[in-house]
């Protein structure tokens, strides 16, 4: 790897000399442009719109196109006295949690590597990971300041740049200002989809076909042999009829390809947990109402049969009375 930059951190008063390497490359096949009768390659020529004659690329400078046409040229004096003060240091602005930044701010990650004495970088790196904090930093890359997060990955320091708040545009869709309604039974039905396809993130465990496939049609090539296409199985049209049908048939698709059991999916009709919960509730309550009326039931019988019984005993009472 080759280093991109060199400076330092300023961790307060403490000065961190580190470069910094590209923590990610992307990999991909690259193509010239040729000709396709006898794979001549095409090349392009710097001509001047004004004089119509080639450039060389050392005359080659900067332009800003005002509004009217005009063209401010720069220099590279203009661009090394930009009053830029990280340009050789990662200044620290402030230590957040690094769960309140959003991933839609993140750019370009890049490898901290220590030129000097380590243990400033080590206590830097150990304080980070004690208080659960990243950094946030400003720093010069290529004549251009930018804001970026300091953080620790696998016992190295990332400076990871980020887009500064006004580069990132506000989704403004229609569909937003919609009142639409889920269904909880959708909504379950979603969750158990989430939940089949759930698991720990293993970057291994992916790949990038198109490239692959690329790769292997580029060595049947070399190879004089014959290219076959192979057969792409039939995706859905993005048209829902049925969702919950829908639904119900993607969890057990996710299920069938974990090796799980498709018939433990879901049933269409089931009913969400709350109202099944609802339901049990309502049942025990009207089987406490049933147990209570029929107590008080039989208590109100036990109470007219003894009735009856003191009466008559009263009545016999009084005529043996008379009797007498």
């Amino acid at each position: 790897m080759q280093s991109i930059w060199k400076g330092s951190i300023s961790f307060g008063l403490v000065s961190i000399p580190v470069r910094l390497f590209s923590a990610t490359e992307e990999k991909d096949v690259s193509f010239r442009q040729v000709h396709r009768d006898d794979g001549g390659r095409i090349r392009y020529k710097r001509m001047c719109s004004v004089d119509g004659e080639e450039v060389p690329y050392g005359d080659i400078a900067k332009g800003y196109e005002l509004p009217d046409g005009e063209m401010v040229v720069l220099e590279d004096e203009d661009f090394a006295n930009l009053p830029i003060a990280s340009s050789r240091a990662v200044d620290v602005l402030e230590f957040v949690p690094a769960d309140q930044i959003d991933p839609v701010h993140f750019s370009k990650p890049y490898y901290c590597d220590p030129t000097g004495d380590s243990k400033p970088y080590i206590l830097l790196r150990d304080s980070l990971e004690k208080a659960e904090k990243v950094a946030i930093v400003k720093v010069a890359l290529r004549q251009r300041e930018r804001l970026a997060v300091l953080r620790p990955r696998e016992g190295v320091l990332v400076l990871q740049t980020m887009l500064w708040p006004d580069e990132v545009r506000v989704p403004k869709f229609d569909f937003l200002d919609k009142d639409v309604t889920v269904r909880q039974q959708e909504l379950a039905m979603a969750e158990s989809y989430i939940s089949a396809l759930s698991g720990d993130f293993e970057p291994a465990g992916f790949s990038d076909g198109y490239r692959e496939a690329l790769e292997e049609v580029i060595q049947a090539k070399i190879a004089g042999r014959e290219v076959t296409a192979p057969v792409e199985e039939p995706r859905s049209t993005g048209q829902v009829v049925d969702l919950m049908e829908a639904l119900r048939r993607s969890v057990a698709e996710a299920k069938s390809r974990r090796g799980e059991d498709p018939a433990t999916a879901p049933a269409r009709t089931s009913a969400p947990k709350g109202a099944a919960k609802k339901s049990t509730a309502t049942a025990t309550t009207a089987k406490k109402s049933t147990a209570k009326s029929a107590a008080k039931k039989a208590a109100t019988k036990s109470a007219a049969a003894k009735k009856p019984a003191t009466k008559k005993s009263v009545t016999k009472k009084s005529a043996t009375r008379r009797s007498a």
